[in-house]
């Protein structure tokens, strides 16, 4: 497009993330820890969270902008009442390209086929792990994995693909079992993504210590099975890509060993209306002044722009224990 800004690094606008709630029924210990979230913790009041009317608008003028791909997460987007309406109305943004969600699959086995049915064209669901109880020690809720394989399964059946599952790799935790977890999803098209253990936040007790190297893990997945890897498929692309001799796909993002900050093309819009221009952001931008104070679509889209082309994040190339120390926006706040 034409009118696609650039930030001072030569990036495109081109992604766009969406969180349309700050809660969630997890409390995985890497995002949002129990000890730090608990029943005290103080979520937004609903008068400050962006309505779906104000989200649409706001996505619309991104796409004018340049954003090709819109993906909604949270906290848990589904506990977002009547998320299938929101998705309705992002599926009816003319030239926009691309339309996903990504979720824990807690309740999306009941979900699927209305997400679907409502224009939803991909879905995103986490699974740290098979063994069961791995998997609940990692959620901190103790709930069965097997649900939320049942959620994947909704998923394949409504045609919600290609089906991505993501696996958060955090050493002492669940890194003996990803062969098991690349298996389990062989032939069924689905493809999952192993993750290195991000330090997004200052809540979750993040060490490199903690961290499985994206070397490390493919050399666990290379010892079941040959991997090639896929050439990217666009400008930004997070996760480095491997096809097996079936040719079942795998992906590892390696934000921690192999940063890619410079290819990347995300905003990202808190549920409350605050833009951040990374996902180590300190601090936000506030369009939902600009959304309700009167501003026609015109002066935001020049306000988001001064933003865009005024940006030069790259923290995980230059991350240093005086970055690590610094305050950032917590990942269950804008979705990862």
């Amino acid at each position: 497009m034409a009118n696609r800004p650039n930030d001072t690094q030569g990036r495109p606008l081109r992604d766009l993330r969406i969180s349309v709630t700050d809660r969630c029924n997890f409390r995985c210990p890497y995002c949002m820890p129990a000890e730090v979230f608990g029943r005290d913790f103080q979520f937004l009041p609903s008068s400050q969270i962006l309505s779906f009317e104000e989200i649409t608008r706001a996505a619309r003028i991104f796409v004018g902008l340049g954003v090709e791909k819109v993906r909604v997460t949270g906290g848990e987007p589904l506990l977002r009442r009547d998320i299938e309406v929101l998705i309705e109305m992002l599926s009816g943004i003319e030239a926009l390209e691309d339309l996903t969600l990504t979720t824990n699959g807690a309740i999306l086995k009941d979900k699927a086929q209305a997400l679907a049915n409502a224009g939803l064209r991909r879905i995103t669901v986490s699974v740290d792990s098979l063994d069961d109880e791995v998997f609940r020690a990692m959620n901190g809720v103790d709930f069965s994995v097997d649900r939320v394989l049942e959620g994947v399964e909704a998923s394949l059946e409504a045609g919600l693909g290609p089906v991505k599952v993501n696996c958060v790799v955090k050493r002492g935790a669940n890194e003996s079992g990803l062969a098991q977890l690349a298996d389990h999803f062989r032939g069924t098209g689905v493809i999952v993504r192993f993750i290195e253990y991000m330090d997004v936040g200052t809540t979750n007790g993040w060490r490199l210590d903690d961290v499985v190297s994206a070397a490390e893990i493919l050399a666990a997945l290379s010892a079941t099975r040959e991997l090639e890897p896929i050439e990217p498929s666009y400008r930004g692309e997070v996760a480095k890509r491997y096809r097996d001799s079936e040719g079942n796909e795998i992906g590892i993002i390696a934000s921690v060993t192999d940063p890619f900050c410079g290819n990347c093309t995300r905003l990202r819009l808190s549920s409350e209306g605050n833009l951040y221009t990374c996902l180590f952001s300190s601090a936000g931008h506030d369009l939902r002044a600009m959304l309700r104070g009167g501003s026609d679509d015109a002066e935001i889209e020049r306000w988001i722009e001064g933003v865009w082309v005024t940006r030069d994040d790259r923290y995980s190339e230059i991350r240093s224990s005086e970055t690590q120390n610094s305050k950032r926006v917590e990942m269950s706040h804008i979705g990862g």
